[in-house]
């Protein structure tokens, strides 16, 4: 049996929410992200900003550049996760199966729930006319016979849009003379190499798949050719957290700083942020990293595996030993992930409920140092350590570092 997914992808979401609240931005190039005199990135632009060359993942000096009349914001994750949960409950209503790649993002595998509905075409219109009346936004759809199609379909009528591409042979024709980068899985990097062998089209890819694993390795080449000719049999597969291969936070600073002490304080509160998100999965991990990003963009990351752990003290003391063994030298970012996962079982973490006995110990240190950070740097860090969204947490980094702080004590 064939089957059939629906692609569902919304129209510059984190913009649209903004403008649904607040209407008097409908129509102006609105830029989320940062404001134009702080670091940071564009994570969303509205088509009014695109048209000024403003993108995603921009810097936003760069967006500020091309748009100086533009409207900067910063995100408000926790209002789009709200507005992405009831996203993701309308669309999973019409599908035998849904996988969520992102908050504005899924796929969902409709082959036998479309003859409940009246077909694909009419669970499409359902989605686009309930996501337009329940929660003001407007999503692109596209109806395919694999997760690529659908996708490459979706992509196709932006914004607002709908396109279907029901076997391989209409993907073929759609794509065959389009630059390699509509290929799902070609970054960057991989079209570099393409490019440099002569492989700038699907065509070329079409025309030279015996070259391709000599170029991306056996594996790649031949999905990368597989792709090319319309064949992808990857499943539709809701996310458990168990597939989770590592989870990480991390930090850009406001201003470059060479203060290891207070970035082992900010270690600290990016690993009780990390525990916290850990036991709420129900996950721990052997392979503690971090990263850290100097003032020259040079980037390095310092690993230690050992026992299985979750608990934030745990995950700071690795985090502070490695960042004792790299360059003392100005840091522009620092993050701290746990790697190698494996299943526990789900708890909840806050500031006055620290672990149970066998933990006590660590558990006491971890409240000490957290009480010390709060009389050192004048903050109240509770409302940051219970926010889910973590976006107070770094308003209180960037705070810590305007302050007036003594040195962390060794060993702490």
């Amino acid at each position: 049996m064939q089957r059939t997914v629906i692609h569902v992808d919304m129209d510059a979401f984190y913009a649209a929410v903004e403008i649904r609240d607040n209407p008097a931005l409908k129509g102006r190039p609105l830029i989320i992200g940062a404001l134009p005199d702080e670091r940071g990135v564009v994570a969303t632009c509205s088509y009014e900003a695109r048209r000024f060359g403003v993108r995603s993942a921009m810097n936003i000096k760069e967006a500020y550049r091309r748009c100086p009349r533009g409207i900067f914001m910063h995100p408000n994750r926790e209002k789009y996760r709200r507005a992405s949960a009831r996203l993701h409950a309308i669309w999973s209503s019409y599908a035998d199966a849904a996988e969520y790649v992102a908050l504005d993002e899924g796929y969902l595998d409709v082959t036998r729930s479309a003859r409940r509905f009246g077909g694909a075409r009419r669970i499409a219109r359902l989605i686009k006319e309930r996501t337009r009346a329940e929660t003001g936004l407007t999503c692109s759809v596209g109806i395919g016979y694999s997760k690529t199609s659908a996708k490459l379909a979706s992509e196709e009528k932006k914004p607002d849009g709908y396109f279907e591409i029901l076997t391989p042979q209409d993907f073929i024709d759609l794509i065959v003379d389009r630059d390699i980068t509509v290929l799902y899985g070609v970054g960057a990097r991989t079209a570099e190499k393409l490019y440099h062998a002569g492989i700038h089209t699907v065509r070329d890819v079409q025309n030279n798949r015996e070259r391709l694993a000599a170029l991306l390795g056996d594996k790649t080449g031949r999905h990368l050719a597989e792709l090319s000719l319309g064949i992808d049999d990857r499943p539709v597969t809701p996310a458990d957290a168990a597939d989770a291969k590592s989870v990480s936070r991390e930090v850009t600073f406001q201003k470059d700083t060479s203060h290891f002490g207070y970035l082992r304080d900010v270690l600290l509160l990016l690993s009780f942020d990390l525990g916290s998100r850990l036991r709420a999965l129900g996950l721990n991990g052997r392979t503690v990293t971090i990263k850290a990003t100097y003032w020259n963009m040079k980037t390095v990351t310092r690993s230690r595996s050992g026992e299985s752990v979750d608990h934030p003290y745990e995950i700071y003391q690795a985090a502070s030993a490695l960042l004792a063994g790299i360059e003392k030298s100005a840091v522009r970012l620092i993050g701290v992930g746990l790697q190698n996962l494996s299943e526990t079982y789900a708890r909840q973490l806050t500031f006055d409920t620290l672990g149970g006995e066998r933990e006590r110990r660590h558990a006491e240190r971890l409240r000490a140092r957290l009480l010390d950070l709060q009389r050192r740097y004048r903050v109240d860090l509770r409302p940051a350590l219970q926010d889910e969204t973590g976006e107070l947490l770094y308003h209180v980094i960037d705070l810590m570092q305007t302050r007036v702080f003594p040195t962390t004590p060794n060993g702490a």
